[in-house]
């Protein structure tokens, strides 16, 4: 295991002899992969996703944005497909036996919480390509074979098991895709153990530098220059939660793209009231709405719409950039939970929110599901937001194609956004 101060490779026993430090500088290893089970990890690993997460320290992040990356990454190594090439293998020699194996093994994948959206959907396919070459290769041997007369009751059973098994495993795949956008996920780690490995990592390599502090311990500046106050916003971005906005305020969003960024619940508290009251100036201002695909996240329209507190009584135009639950059902590789207690808050909306669903998003909603914008690395985020905006501009109304995500988290990956408007 490297240390990531001197990149000296320290192996267990070098470890051991000196007390879990390097043998080279002596600095302390945050992690010892023997000694942590099945979710093992180094240093070197949990430096490069901070590393990449910020990209290179250049964006801010949140604690949650960190967990997910890690999660996503550690189910990347663990995963063990050792039963699978086991089957494989078998299937060679004993095909009766090594084939249906092959294809629980790949439902067994497709169906797993603990497995990530990517591989489910891999394994989902891999059961049609199975099925299709086992019907294929039925249809073929009952077309090929020239047996005596004795043979045929044999030869029409063995086709019959071949054809049954072919179309189980090509409903299977085909089920399997279909039900992807509404299998929850679990954590391979609970949140409590990554705090406290978060904690750790930052008493022995110091503050992380672009890790954001929890919203409320944020204080801005509480008075904004007069001369400011006058003029107004085009365009404000709102969240439904403020350690969205603050992420979106940390990494300049607001002066990239020349808006306000607030949060439905207040933030930034310094200055809230009076952006609100600059905003209320502006009857041409433009309002996009950012939130969970949630029970809290699809009322933040509807609150804007008819809050007098915000727009009640006023003309602007509002824009819903998702999460809505149609752009998880719409999409591939998103990191969907599920609760008892989203279920329940689901199943209280009220009659104007559920008018503006769909009936699968208000069913897929009733199951308890739910995704966090929290999921989405800074980078992809800020990008959703941008396209998201720059795609109103040229919007006709209406509901376009809103959500856009690909499989991977590797830096060419593209996310695209357009947006409903509720205006």
């Amino acid at each position: 295991m490297k240390c990531i101060q001197c990149q000296t490779d320290n192996n267990l026993k070098d470890r051991t002899a000196n007390q879990g430090r390097c043998k080279n500088c002596g600095h302390p290893f945050v992690f010892e992969p023997t000694t942590m089970g099945q979710t093992k990890i180094t240093d070197s690993f949990f430096a490069k996703a901070i590393s990449d997460l910020s990209v290179n320290g250049t964006l801010f992040f949140t604690p949650k944005q960190l967990y997910y990356l890690i999660d996503k990454r550690l189910k990347r190594k663990v995963n063990n497909f050792a039963l699978q090439i086991f089957a494989l293998l078998l299937s060679l020699i004993i095909p009766y036996i090594g084939i249906p194996l092959l294809i629980f093994s790949c439902y067994k994948i497709s169906n797993s919480a603990n497995t990530p959206r990517k591989l489910r959907n891999r394994n989902a396919r891999f059961l049609q390509v199975i099925g299709g070459f086992i019907l294929a290769y039925g249809i073929l041997t009952l077309f090929t074979s020239t047996v005596s007369e004795s043979s045929a009751l044999l030869l029409f059973a063995q086709f019959a098991i071949t054809i049954i098994v072919g179309m189980v495993s090509f409903y299977l795949g085909i089920r399997q895709l279909r039900r992807q956008s509404t299998l929850s996920q679990t954590f391979s780690m609970t949140l409590h153990k990554f705090q406290g490995w978060l904690e750790r990592w930052q008493q022995i390599n110091g503050t992380v530098e672009p890790l954001l502090p929890p919203p409320n311990q944020e204080r801005l500046p509480t008075s904004i220059n007069p001369d400011i106050t006058v003029y107004s916003f085009d365009r404000v971005v709102i969240c439904d939660s403020a350690t969205i906005a603050q992420l979106l305020i940390a990494n300049n969003f607001h002066f990239e793209n020349n808006c306000a960024v607030l949060s439905i619940t207040g933030y930034p508290q310094g200055i809230f009231s009076t952006v609100l009251e600059m905003l209320r100036r502006n009857p041409e201002l433009k309002v996009y709405a950012l939130h969970n695909a949630s029970p809290h996240g699809v009322t933040l329209i509807h609150n804007l719409r008819t809050s007098s507190y915000w727009f009640a009584e006023s003309t602007v135009t509002i824009y819903d950039l998702g999460l809505l639950p149609r752009h998880v059902l719409n999409s591939r590789n998103l990191f969907i939970q599920s609760s008892p207690e989203s279920a329940e808050q689901a199943r209280q909306l009220g009659v104007e929110v559920r008018r503006e669903l769909l009936a699968e998003e208000l069913a897929w909603l009733e199951s308890g599901n739910f995704v966090e914008l929290e999921s989405f690395t800074p980078q992809r985020l800020l990008q959703i937001v941008t396209q998201g905006i720059n795609r109103s501009q040229i919007s006709t109304g209406g509901r376009d194609l809103v959500f856009i995500d690909v499989e991977s988290d590797s830096s060419s990956d593209v996310y695209l956004v357009s947006s409903d408007s509720f205006g």
